[in-house]
């Protein structure tokens, strides 16, 4: 009995010289991303945690506790501006969770498909978006969107209907923006789907063939489970991405959300409350700008935490 626990406790300090040799060895090399991850990420956010109990600038900055918050959610004007950019910005991820993944499903299954033929010049035809410059593609589309510029043309291919003011249309502005920003970054989702359809086992298949399974069958039932931590990972992607936009925004309308705050999402908020200053006084407020990265550092962790534990499980 004695003997036992004695091995027992070597087992332990040899585990424990053995953890914490590996810890020295690999310190030096995880000692510089560790000290550039804490000083620009890690002390930032918690920078902004403390600075959202603030008001005023610089050395002007007095506690207010939780005011910020209060602000946001139940006073105006700044209740209005926070909520509705906040719809705007759950309805800009669900159309691109709708439009972008789905359809990146959709052309990374044909893509993967035995029977495709030219799959590498369609795969660089959809990729191509996602290599130009936001700013460039907001502007092209701008132009495009803009009946002065279209109308004459879309009149000779009789498509005159299509000729009006997407962009300056409140029902149409939004839908419009998101439309455009699925079409640029389609080609990201659509490879990662091929990646992980390609990474499939062919036996699968096989097994699938001689049980008289058909396409819909062994897409619904094999390759869609398969590719479960890649479905999740690219819609918690979509998730940070789509509550951090901004450019798209910016490029096609401009930091009001054009037309009457229609387009207005966190970011172009957060951008005129906590950096440009809102309109008419022009006087940023970085406390509430904090409050408003503060709240949506929240809103992701609940939208990525359930969607990890539930795509990313083994089981």
């Amino acid at each position: 009995m004695a003997q036992g626990n004695t091995m027992t406790i070597l087992q332990q300090k040899r585990l424990k010289t053995g953890v914490l040799g590996g810890l020295i060895t690999w310190l030096p090399y995880l000692a510089p991303a560790l000290f550039f991850y804490i000083l620009f990420m890690a002390w930032p956010l918690v920078d902004s945690l403390r600075l959202s109990l603030y008001t005023g600038s610089g050395g002007n900055r007095h506690f207010v506790g939780f005011e910020n918050f209060k602000k946001l959610f139940t006073v105006e004007p700044y209740s209005q501006r926070y909520w509705g950019a906040f719809g705007h910005t759950l309805y800009f991820f669900l159309m691109h969770i709708l439009v972008q993944n789905c359809l990146g499903i959709l052309f990374a299954t044909l893509l993967t498909n035995r029977s495709m033929k030219g799959a590498g010049f369609y795969q660089t035809v959809l990729f191509i978006p996602v290599t130009l410059a936001v700013l460039v593609t907001g502007y092209l589309w701008k132009l495009m969107l803009n009946p002065v510029w279209s109308g004459p043309f879309l009149e000779k291919l009789r498509l005159g209907f299509l000729a009006r003011p997407w962009l300056g249309d409140r029902t149409t502005a939004l839908t419009s923006v998101a439309l455009v920003s699925c079409w640029q970054w389609i080609g990201i989702p659509t490879m990662m789907f091929v990646a992980a359809l390609r990474n499939i086992s062919e036996d699968f298949f096989e097994a699938a063939t001689i049980e008289g399974a058909n396409g819909y069958q062994v897409f619904w039932h094999i390759k869609l489970p398969l590719i479960k931590p890649v479905v999740g990972m690219i819609a918690i992607l979509t998730f940070v991405n789509n509550f951090n936009a901004f450019d798209v925004v910016f490029a096609m309308e401009n930091v009001n959300g054009a037309p009457n705050y229609a387009t207005d999402l966190i970011g172009t908020l957060f951008y005129r409350v906590g950096i440009a200053g809102q309109h008419p006084v022009g006087i940023p407020e970085p406390g509430l700008g904090a409050a408003i990265a503060t709240i949506t550092f929240f809103v992701l962790c609940l939208g990525v935490i359930p969607t990890l534990s539930l795509t990313q499980n083994k089981g």
